[in-house]
């Protein structure tokens, strides 16, 4: 075993989630700009030691941490290369707010699983990688769709489908996302286990949600090719509608959306499992896009970023 290294990025699901969970489309877009990286270090001391933002310590004291998902998936990787007791720091270092619905979880299973296949000085191929992150993503969330860890892993924007292969797409050639943390940790877990009750209890209508955001997503599709932002920013907000009504959003997110707005956003709406978390805005400029942080960061984000879409390295 060698030094080995591997990297993710944040993302942002631009429409479609919790649709996605019951096979209708999702896109979600890289922000390379918020990056993660994992770095596996041998020791001789056959110590199993990790040092991160969220645990540090040992890998044998993690327990219930919410380290413990990436801890199982690091014991199932080494196990796999034979290597169960070797020795190593693993050190990760993340710009990603943790549970924002930025996907820091995935982005960690990404990043670890590539930094172990490095250190082994193997090939890692990406339906490989993403069958790794998802043995995490599932003790960590229980019904995850894979969407998080797919782009976390891809340098494009992707289009998702839950069991197909995710496929990459463009990027307008103009225009700016802004990306706002209500400061409020999203409930992954509790979100899409709310959204399964209420199709037992409600199938009809709480369908009826899922299929309208799902054709939102379609035709959002069809905005993001045409470089149509009026159009984009319309399903945006048409698909915010159906979150609400399916009772995942929060009163934080309503502010920071109601802001986005009123400063002139072409739509927004949260983005993740929502009940916390962040939400997002387009906007036709990167001018327009700095006017809207300001309007919600004085609404109360506690962060904000900002995705230029003629400069993003997801054009690529």
């Amino acid at each position: 075993m060698k030094t080995g290294s591997g990297r993710a990025t944040a993302k942002i699901i631009l429409i479609g989630e919790h649709a996605v969970v019951y096979g209708q489309p999702a896109i979600a877009l890289p922000v390379a700009s918020v990056p993660l990286t994992a770095t596996l270090t041998p020791t001789t001391d056959g110590q199993q030691v990790v040092t991160s933002s969220f645990y540090q310590g040992s890998l044998t004291a993690v327990g219930s941490s919410r380290f413990a998902a990436i801890a199982t998936l690091l014991r199932r990787l080494l196990t796999f290369f034979g290597a169960p007791h070797a020795g190593f720091h693993l050190t990760i270092t993340s710009a990603l707010p943790a549970e924002r619905g930025m996907g820091s979880s995935a982005a960690t299973a990404v990043a670890v699983t590539r930094a172990v296949y490095d250190a082994f000085d193997t090939p890692l191929a990406a339906a490989t990688l993403l069958n790794w992150a998802a043995q995490s993503e599932r003790l960590l969330h229980g019904n995850p769709s894979g969407l998080d860890a797919a782009t976390a892993s891809a340098k494009r924007p992707q289009w998702f489908i839950k069991g197909q292969p995710p496929l990459p797409l463009a990027l307008p050639t103009r225009g700016s996302l802004v990306i706002a943390d209500t400061g409020i940790p999203g409930q992954t877990k509790a979100a899409v286990a709310a959204v399964a009750s209420a199709l037992a209890a409600n199938p009809a209508p709480t369908q009826a949600h899922i299929a309208a955001i799902g054709a939102a997503t379609r035709r959002a599709a069809i905005a993001l090719a045409d470089s149509d932002l009026p159009a984009l920013g319309r399903e945006l907000n048409v698909a915010q509608t159906h979150l609400v009504a399916l009772g995942v959003s929060h009163p934080r997110l309503a502010r920071l959306i109601d802001a986005a707005t009123a400063a002139g956003a072409l739509g927004a709406k949260l983005t993740g499992s929502g009940q916390g978390g962040c939400m997002i805005a387009l906007a036709d400029s990167p001018a327009a896009a700095e006017q809207i942080r300001a309007a919600v960061t004085a609404a109360g984000a506690v962060a904000t970023w900002q995705l230029n879409f003629a400069e993003s390295e997801a054009r690529s």
